[in-house]
């Protein structure tokens, strides 16, 4: 496992060792959310709350070893029911291609996972498709 290694008794905040202030009164529920997550647990953050933290580029240095470990546990299962959690998949291609360059083992896991999938939606192809090609030289 890829997150092995991680503390998920730990909030992001904590393995960042740094406390951002409360959000303003008049802060969106997405900033509000975000803040709330930066606080919980990574053990106890859903599928859902991990593809909002990535995909608004939080803590990507601990939730991106824990979200590949989801998606390649959930990848099995896909073939058989015909779902994946297309969601959090989109939020981990779509990080810029400097994020991967940094971790290219993560890169090459991202990739032998989504060859692992059988089903995937046209626009989570043309995700797959940009990933590969900005990143053709480390996959």
């Amino acid at each position: 496992m890829l997150s092995e290694f991680i503390s998920k008794e730990k909030s992001i905040e904590e393995l960042e060792g740094h406390r951002w202030p409360e959000p303003t009164g008049n802060s969106t529920s997405l900033v509000r959310g975000v803040h709330e997550l930066r606080r919980r647990a990574v053990k106890d953050l859903s599928a859902e709350d991990l593809r909002r933290l990535v995909g608004q580029d939080i803590g990507l240095q601990w939730l991106l070893p824990v979200a590949l470990d989801f998606l390649r546990a959930t990848a099995p299962q896909e073939a058989e029911t015909g779902w994946y959690d297309d969601d959090l998949l989109s939020a981990v291609l779509t990080r810029n291609a400097e994020t991967w360059r940094n971790a290219p083992e993560l890169a090459r896991h991202l990739n032998e996972t989504v060859n692992m999938l059988t089903d995937l939606s046209p626009y989570i192809r043309e995700e797959v498709e940009a990933f590969r090609s900005a990143l053709s030289d480390v996959l």
